[in-house]
């Protein structure tokens, strides 16, 4: 066999290993890149080139500053906060943890933001004595729409920002607008679905209604630095461009600065911070990263690109659109990280044939990953995170029963997501 397709039968094994399960993805990723280097079809060099230390710097930044916050209580605080403002009415609570989900997938990523919002609902559906099932669908959801609207909500934006150069402001400016219209149209649908179902008795609700948010804050010290330097992260986001450097370097400094204003001398503290960092995302990212890297080398995604420009003719317009359906419906069956780390050169070698505008290709691309994780309980990290959660305390959400809703309002925001590209760059 040719060194090409030994590339392309350890790629395609390690990706059939990685949707079924049944060796850990982190763990195929890394024996994956170590075939492609053994078997010499890329160097160590090149490998080590091919990683995008961009966007693993950004993850790990975000991770340690998100698990210090996390210390502080907040996010009991934000969702008791949440359910006492809507009186502890169900229909509004769902509405109002559905947003709250949505706001902190936009800033942080989807899974920190799911394992600390879910279990605050187990515990206020338990005290309203309401189904907790269409609380965690509507948090699902809503993690994934968020997660769109910014480079940091989710890891394929993550991906296409550091490959393509797109700045904080430039996710903001180009997706927040769909993500806020899908996001209204999907909540309207579930309450629509959901409402009528949910009751609870007026003295339930007065029990939460007496809770004291303000006792879910451990640490008001360590509130205070962690809101300052997420406030100073946040703004060097903004003005990354503008201050030429990467966004890596924007979360790593806000992660350091808070473990040396919080943690300069406790070694057991900063161990603890570090440990609970996403190892296991991380290499799994390096990994796959590697496995990209061996199909670019040889030659195997400029083959692809090409016969994607036969198909559509070298029409922007339908490239833009095969792109958005393609990514939605793959992202949710299979994990849309290794797909749009395969895509995202594919769509580079377009440009390099001839294909004038990109731009539509990279928002179509974004927006089919992240939305189509809405599709399955398995399409996104998000969605497998919260049915364990929720099978572990005795409430399993079947794949069926989650896709009968979940599909048909994913191929409905995938619809919405293609008038908004068309009417917008086409």
């Amino acid at each position: 066999m040719d060194m090409t397709t030994v590339a392309v039968v350890i790629f395609i094994a390690a990706y059939v290993l990685i949707i079924s399960e049944k060796v850990h993805r982190t763990i195929v990723g890394i024996v994956g890149a170590m075939l492609m280097i053994i078997a010499g079809i890329i160097s160590q060099e090149t490998a080590i080139h091919h990683i995008d230390f961009n966007t693993l710097g950004l993850l790990m930044g975000m991770m340690i500053i998100v698990n210090i916050t996390s210390e502080t209580g907040l996010f009991n605080f934000l969702a008791i906060w949440a359910a006492k403002k809507v009186k502890a009415q169900p229909v509004k609570l769902l509405v109002a943890l559905s947003l709250l989900t949505a706001v902190c997938s936009a800033f942080l990523d989807n899974v920190t933001t799911v394992l600390l919002t879910v279990p605050i609902t187990f515990n206020i559906a338990a005290q309203l004595k309401v189904d907790v099932k269409p609380f965690l669908m509507a948090q699902i959801i809503s993690s994934n729409i968020g997660g769109t609207a910014t480079l940091v909500g989710d890891p394929p934006n993550i991906m296409i920002g550091s490959a393509v150069g797109l700045s904080f402001m430039d996710f903001i400016f180009n997706l927040s607008i769909p993500a806020i219209i899908i996001f209204v149209v999907t909540v309207a649908i579930m309450v629509a679905l959901y409402g009528p179902k949910l009751h609870t008795q007026p003295e339930l609700q007065d029990k939460v209604m007496r809770l004291n948010e303000y006792s879910q804050i451990t640490d008001v010290t360590l509130l205070k630095k962690c809101l300052f330097v997420l406030a100073v992260t946040m703004s060097m986001f903004v003005m990354h461009g503008a201050l030429h450097l990467e966004t890596a370097t924007a979360a790593l400094t806000g992660a350091g600065l808070l473990l040396l204003i919080t943690f300069s001398h406790n070694e057991e503290m900063i161990a603890k911070v570090l440990s609970k960092i996403e190892w296991l995302a991380i290499f799994f990212f390096a990994g796959l990263f590697v496995l990209v890297g061996a199909l670019v080398e040889t030659g195997v995604i400029k083959m692809l690109a090409a016969e994607a420009i036969k198909l559509t003719n070298g029409s922007v317009t339908a490239t833009a659109i095969l792109i958005l359906w393609m990514s939605a419906i793959a992202s949710a069956f299979i994990d849309n990280i290794p797909f749009v780390a395969t895509l995202i050169p594919l769509i580079k070698d377009m440009g390099e044939m001839g294909l004038s505008n990109l731009e539509p290709m990279w928002w179509s691309l974004a927006l089919g990953a992240c939305l189509g994780g809405n599709g399955t309980l398995i399409g996104a990290s998000a969605n497998v995170v919260v049915a364990s959660m929720a099978a572990q305390r005795g409430k399993p959400i079947s794949f069926i029963s989650f896709m009968r809703t979940a599909f048909p309002l994913m191929i409905l925001s995938i619809m919405i997501s293609m008038a908004y590209v068309w009417i917008r760059y086409l």
